[in-house]
């Protein structure tokens, strides 16, 4: 097994023209971190509004990266991620929730140089039944994707074809 990538504590990243600081929390591995940085830079041409670590109005679960629609009045501020973000160990359970409460939510989650296929089943699973009209995404994160992404400027360079990408098209 290939040991964890070296990373600043504190990262400044950017792509598409877009900057982000992405910290490298205490007690996460720093693939974690990266992986963040990666979804956040693979859908930012299509999410602008995609910010990372930030709470939104779920009552259990915190996304690693998100899109939030701007609220349609300020007589109504609750609205539904239009994208939903997470890097690494996501429970079945979670999944799960998350399917049904948001059916209108793009998610994608990012696992760490490993063969999607039992995660892939997972999701599988926990899509039946469950009438959705937004995909979701299992991306493998190559163990080199930091020399090969990301350049000495922090510049992170990546699209979904460089990537193994398995994608659950929406029922509509």
């Amino acid at each position: 097994m290939a040991t964890d990538p070296i990373i600043p504590r504190k990262w400044k990243l950017s792509a598409h023209g877009a900057q982000n600081v992405f910290v490298w929390g205490e007690r996460e591995r720093s693939v974690h971190t990266l992986m963040k940085a990666f979804i956040w830079a693979l859908y930012l041409p299509h999410y602008a509004e995609l910010t990372v670590e930030v709470r939104i109005d779920d009552p259990r679960y915190k996304p690693d990266v998100v899109a939030i629609p701007p609220p349609p009045s300020i007589y109504s501020a609750q609205t539904a991620p239009l994208f939903w973000g997470e890097a690494g160990m996501v429970g079945k359970q979670k999944i799960e929730t998350l399917v049904r409460r948001y059916p209108e939510t793009h998610f994608a989650i990012a696992k760490w140089a490993t063969n999607l296929r039992p995660h892939a089943a997972i999701i599988e699973t926990a899509l039946e039944d469950v009438p959705r009209s937004a995909p979701f995404d299992l991306i493998a994160i190559p163990h080199d994707s930091k020399e090969r992404f990301i350049s000495p400027r922090g510049e992170i360079n990546v699209s979904l074809d460089d990537l193994d990408v398995v994608r659950f098209a929406p029922d509509n």
